[in-house]
């Protein structure tokens, strides 16, 4: 039977979009107007009796692997594809689509220069080779034309490397990118070279770069070959504190961000880290440690954590509410589910005030399918005005989702 209610439900929404051509012309008389222009149509049929998320339809289905997922400090909504990066308004009426090669991951700072990792041919010695690049972009949802205003390339971007690898620096990816309040940029790097006794970084790292890109560290206190509570393997992922909208008495200003590690060769107990940038009053030095405060698991605040054991297989997307409620969110590309936790680390969403038990509500959900509440491929999340954003890669949609506690 609830099957049968998707296909009604599909076959509706189609009936809807087709009825109202005077969509596309603003039509004040048109209800599709209306409702396009909400954050979206809650069905009541799908609204659990407990807590958990509820489907915000439509989906936006205009992708081809849509491999992340980003809501910018412009309210507007960033989608890497086969495509390059699709922009679009909060209801998913598409602006325009930047053809930047092998987009994998988009994030944009507080001055709305859009980031985007992609990749790059570059002329060595000859010989072209395909580097990996991460495009620094002006303008990218005005009326102007967009503007690339640089190009951080590899090995080029790193402070501490002079010198050209040919085939093992195409063998290096950037694999993520995150801001903080003052527009510091991270930049999270997987590579095959990674020894961690050489003066230049390893290839399994965290650039770090300032406000006008310039690379001025990088995370060398975590481990690039051992897994521990502060190593880099095969990072797939990283999120900072700051995140969209903007408000008027400041932001989070903390420098700590979560790294996931999709390494697939070794076994890894903790995928999700928690890293803390700690500042040396006395030398100004900065430094990267684990977060201890993590491993504290009290059962009777939560029935699962963040720091279980082999809790993730390849976590891919990461991203941080902003709100007062801070959840982490994070998607596991092999589990095909998205993962809900507190900033303590308790797996689950707050409970109800009316709720008699405070202990934390399991929200996390998913497993592999094409229904409005399973994936095939999740690959990005992001987090925005109470929407939970879901890039499905293989089903070639990006999914919405509302805490049914936040329906009002």
């Amino acid at each position: 039977m609830q099957f049968k209610k998707y296909i009604v439900f599909s076959i509706t929404l189609v009936s809807l979009t087709l009825s109202s051509c005077s969509f596309w012309f603003g039509s004040k008389k048109d209800t599709q107007v209306d409702q396009v222009f909400q954050q979206g149509r809650i069905d009541p049929n799908l609204v659990p009796t407990a807590v958990g998320y509820v489907p915000v339809l439509p989906f936006f289905n205009q992708y081809i692997n849509p491999v992340d997922v980003y809501v910018g400090f412009d309210n507007m909504i960033y989608v890497c594809d086969d495509n390059g990066v699709h922009i679009s308004d909060i209801s998913g009426r598409e602006y325009r689509v930047i053809p930047i090669p092998k987009a994998t991951k988009v994030v944009q700072d507080r001055r709305l220069f859009t980031y985007v990792c992609g990749r790059t041919n570059v002329i060595r010695s000859g010989q072209s080779y395909n580097l990996p690049a991460v495009y620094k972009i002006m303008n990218s949802a005005t009326s102007k034309p967009y503007q690339i205003l640089d190009t951080l390339i590899q090995p080029n971007c790193d402070a501490t490397r002079n010198n050209f690898r040919g085939l093992d620096d195409e063998k290096v990816q950037f694999t993520g990118i995150a801001i903080t309040s003052d527009n510091t940029l991270y930049i999270s790097r997987t590579g095959p070279r990674n020894d961690m006794a050489a003066f230049s970084a390893p290839d399994n790292t965290i650039l770090v770069f300032d406000a006008t890109g310039k690379n001025i560290r990088y995370t060398k206190e975590l481990n690039a070959n051992n897994s521990s509570l502060k190593s880099c393997l095969g990072v797939s992922g990283i999120a900072t504190f700051c995140a969209p909208p903007q408000v008027q008495f400041g932001m989070n200003p903390s420098k700590d961000f979560i790294l996931l590690q999709g390494d697939q060769s070794t076994s890894v107990e903790f995928r999700s880290l928690w890293i803390k940038q700690n500042e040396d009053a006395g030398t100004g030095e900065t430094t990267y440690g684990q977060n201890d405060n993590l491993l504290l698991t009290d059962t009777a605040k939560a029935q699962r954590f963040l720091y279980d054991s082999y809790r993730f297989k390849h976590p891919v997307d990461v991203c941080v509410s902003p709100d007062k409620n801070v959840y982490i969110f994070i998607v596991d590309d092999i589990l095909d589910s998205v993962f809900v936790f507190t900033q303590a680390g308790y797996e689950g969403v707050n409970a109800p005030a009316t709720a008699t038990i405070k202990k934390q509500i399991i929200a996390s959900f998913g497993g592999a399918g094409f229904d409005l509440f399973h994936f095939k491929k999740c690959s990005g999340v992001a987090y925005f005005n109470k929407i939970l954003y879901i890039a499905d890669k293989e089903n070639n949609r990006i999914c919405r989702y509302k805490l049914s506690t936040d329906i009002e």
